[in-house]
């Protein structure tokens, strides 16, 4: 036997065994649908109902062997009364029934030696024939008294045993027949019952369940989009640091040059230039994910007026964004980036000069920024640079907007190249 201290551990073990298995049945409930569950109901009770069929209903073979066995066992000794051909056989079991036995035994030697003594009177004159006396049946003990047999005709004694034996097999026909009912009622009850409390577990803690199942898996759906949304942001900071200012150092060399040579013109630069980095640098600072068009055409403006400073007029500008667009959201940086390209790689190196165009559009829900240079175009001078400007803009743009956001590089006629940016068109928090 276990230790009285240890129930309590037992009973929490036991508790924690049943909380884990309805656990684990809730969770299999609440998985399957309702037709599947429904399906699963009628295939449980049509298996009870043939499981009850095959265990709870009494054969003709277990009926032959119930009454075999009651036949069987009157002879062994497990009853006190036996009644065969000869007669009835009485065997008491205790002293007390041996001396009832007994005594009833000699009563009836007794009476059967007075019925002796009186059919030994003398006959007395004949009278009219009257009707059959009841038959005399003799009664005989063994000599230690144990054993009490009464004789009878072998007809009645026959039909006596006859009809004796079949009441007892009756009796336990009915009572084996009840027995096999009641196993079937309550085996019948327990399959419903079992099938009822799955159809209330469903119904029930079926929709809590779910609804956890939901709340968990949004959950993990919105900590996935927000490390994804972090990832992106900090790609995307990422890229934006490795936009490089490269006219900032051009600028700095061709004010020192100009310091010497024409000093008017180098304080003009330089006040160009410190209005240029006003507008740049709280941008840069903000690392902000998404601004306005009008922000970045100030950006881009300052830096122009900076290149027209160097290149005099050899650059020629045309500026067309409408001033109903300029609180369009427009990704930081990238106008700026397509300029100094189109400078860089385009104008800057023809020796001539030309015209840089900015145009700001709305078509079909999406705001398109073109800038078109007419410069030698890309692959005619060979490039210095990190290659990082035209590859940035398209990942930025990519982790921003997905497919609504793509930039298209193509041939200007009759020369130079024309690149073109499209955003969703929304309006700026």
């Amino acid at each position: 036997m276990l230790p009285i201290s240890n129930l309590p551990q037992l009973l929490k073990t036991i508790l924690a065994w049943l909380q884990r298995g309805f656990d684990a049945t809730t969770t299999w409930v609440t998985q399957l649908s309702w037709w599947k569950f429904f399906l699963f109901a009628a295939l449980a009770l049509i298996a009870g109902s043939i499981l009850q069929d095959e265990l709870f209903s009494s054969s003709p073979n277990e009926e032959v062997v119930i009454k075999s066995h009651k036949r069987a066992s009157k002879g062994t000794g497990e009853t006190n009364i036996l009644i065969d051909d000869t007669g009835i056989h009485f065997n008491p079991r205790n002293s007390k029934n041996r001396r009832s036995s007994t005594a009833d035994a000699t009563d009836a030697a007794d009476a059967a030696e007075a019925d002796e003594h009186a059919n030994a009177v003398p006959p007395e004159p004949p009278e009219p024939p009257a009707a059959p006396a009841k038959p005399n049946y003799p009664v005989t003990t063994n000599a230690s008294g144990e054993e009490v047999h009464i004789e009878l005709p072998p007809q009645i004694g026959e039909e006596l045993s006859n009809a004796i034996e079949e009441a007892v097999d009756d009796a336990a026909e009915q009572k084996v027949s009840r027995y096999h009912q009641q196993a079937s009622t309550w085996f019948k009850s327990f399959v419903s019952l079992l099938v009822l409390a799955l159809f209330a577990m469903k119904a029930l803690v079926g929709g809590k369940k779910r609804a956890e199942a939901e709340t968990v898996t949004a959950n993990e759906a919105a900590e996935r989009e927000s490390m994804q949304r972090q990832l992106s942001e900090a790609k995307m900071q990422m890229m934006q640091a490795q936009v490089e200012p490269h006219f900032l150092f051009n600028t700095l060399a061709s004010v020192e040059h100009l310091i010497q040579v024409d000093p008017p013109r180098a304080a003009k630069m330089q006040r160009s230039l410190i209005q240029y980095l006003r507008a740049v640098l709280p941008q840069m600072r903000d690392n902000a994910l998404i601004t306005n068009l009008g922000r970045e055409a100030d950006m881009v403006q300052a830096y122009l007026n900076l290149l027209k400073m160097r290149m005099e007029e050899r650059l020629t500008v045309d500026f067309q964004i409408p001033d109903g667009l300029r609180s369009a959201a427009f990704p930081p940086m990238m106008l700026q980036s397509m300029v100094e390209n189109a400078i860089k790689h385009g104008l800057e190196v023809k020796p001539e000069g030309g015209t840089l165009r900015i145009v700001a559009e709305v078509a079909h829900n999406k705001l398109r920024v073109t800038v078109t240079d007419d410069g030698l175009g890309f692959g005619v001078v060979p490039s210095d640079g990190t290659g990082l400007g035209l590859p940035t803009i398209r990942e930025r743009l990519k982790l921003l907007h997905g497919d609504q956001g793509s930039l298209t590089i193509t041939p200007n006629q009759p020369s130079g190249v024309c690149a073109v940016i499209e955003v969703p068109y929304q309006l700026s928090k």
